[in-house]
């Protein structure tokens, strides 16, 4: 290491262990279903956790000033997010630190933590950033991961998928408005309560809660557009990324049909394994995560039967169903970015009787524009009746323009149900 790049490193705050008892640690809005979970599992680890929820044009303006706006859109709605939060007065600054989720794939988004203390730095001396990854990034940097707090957040997040499963198949046929959100409310308070307790892992017992709650909401027979929402990770969930998508297509008399996050985490548990197996590198690394596919694919199959089982919802896709879509489109070792998973998603959405798509995807994002756009001829040869439209994400997008894009998709899936 030179010294400039020593000095470069060394003069931001580091988070030390001592802080865990004195200091806020704020995070990103991402995950806007799962979050809430994971503020209550990182709690009971000792952590103070507030998720950001700020979403004004003032955000985006503000990483447009901290960041290049040619760097991946979702890094400047996070720095941008950062920033706004702590010039609003509410924290106090030396009492404050910030998180960020690193996946250490061949992606930008592997650097957002270095663009993120570059950028918060100048005027934010005191504030540490840390990385939560699996990837042995910014180790200095990382917030310690027991095995417990790992398992706590692999059950946040098959909790979060089932909340939101449901939440997206009531909401648009709710009777007494407000009633979806209420179950909503009830589930993540029997989880957090689950998890407060340390009695999260029956996760069979749970999901019959969860669903059985948003159940007894009262539902009109009404039929609806249902569009499938694919694409980069945090444009496809977060609704400061993709500007409130969800609430958009519901406004529209859509039902938003959102994948799961168990499906993303489970791809890149693949990614591991198909490198071991197609280039015969990190063997050991590969029968460990082959093991934890295996495992976490075994409850993906349970709560799919207990779906099946109630029969008031669509189950979500099976994991081997979307390997065997990726096949007949791309190979699964194009990993870049959301890789093969994305064409997966849009075939299975198309045999599973949801043919309308946005495929949403921050502007710039080649890997996620060549697996999105570019398997879009393919994926129309193999499903003729697909009906995919790829909206970009950035600072400068209009979002009229987005809206009109969708509508007209909308328009088309609206004239074919009518001749079906």
């Amino acid at each position: 290491m030179t010294e400039s790049s020593k000095d470069y490193t060394d003069s931001y705050p580091k988070w030390q262990d001592s802080m865990k008892s004195t200091h806020t640690i704020l995070i990103p809005d991402m995950l806007p279903y799962h979050f809430a979970l994971f503020e209550v599992a990182l709690a009971r680890e000792g952590y103070k956790i507030e998720t950001l929820h700020n979403t004004s044009r003032t955000v985006i303006d503000e990483g447009l000033k901290h960041v290049h706006n040619d760097t991946c859109y979702p890094c400047l709605c996070v720095v941008g997010q950062y920033i706004d939060a702590l010039k609003s007065g509410k924290y106090d600054l030396n009492k404050t630190a910030l998180l960020i989720t690193q996946t250490g794939g061949g992606c930008r988004a592997s650097n957002y933590l270095s663009l993120a203390r570059k950028a918060i730095h100048s005027e934010f001396p005191n504030v540490p950033l840390i990385s939560l990854n699996f990837s042995g990034l910014e180790k200095d940097s990382s917030l310690p991961l027991s095995l417990h707090l790992i398992l706590e957040l692999a059950y946040c997040v098959l909790y979060g998928d089932v909340i939101m499963w449901c939440f997206n198949q009531v909401k648009p046929y709710e009777i007494d408005e407000g009633s979806t959100e209420k179950a909503r409310d009830n589930a993540v308070k029997y989880v957090s309560e689950l998890i407060c307790g340390n009695k999260y892992k029956n996760y069979k017992k749970t999901a019959q809660h969860i669903i059985a709650e948003f159940a007894s909401v009262p539902r009109s027979k009404d039929k609806k557009i249902k569009v499938g929402i694919v694409g980069e990770i945090y444009v496809k969930y977060s609704v400061l990324g993709n500007n409130h998508l969800e609430k958009m297509l519901l406004s529209e008399g859509c039902e938003p049909v959102v994948p799961p996050l168990l499906d993303f985490v489970l791809y890149t548990v693949l990614g591991a394994v198909n490198d071991a197996r197609m280039y015969g590198t990190h063997k050991l690394r590969g029968a460990i995560y082959k093991a934890v596919y295996k495992k976490l694919h075994k409850m993906q199959l349970d709560i799919r039967e207990i779906f099946e089982r109630e029969g008031s919802f669509e189950p979500p896709h099976d994991m081997a169903h979307l390997r065997k879509c990726a096949d007949e489109v791309i190979n699964q070792g194009v990993k870049m970015g959301e890789g093969w998973l994305i064409p997966a998603e849009m075939a299975a959405f198309c045999e599973s009787g949801v043919p309308n798509i946005v495929c949403a995807q921050p502007f710039g994002c080649l890997p996620n524009h060549i697996v999105g756009k570019g398997t879009i001829r393919t994926l129309k040869n193999l499903h003729p009746n697909i009906n995919i439209v790829p909206i970009d994400y950035d600072p400068s997008a209009s979002s009229v323009n987005q809206e009109n894009r969708i509508k007209l998709m909308l328009a088309s899936a609206r004239e074919h149900s009518v001749a079906v």
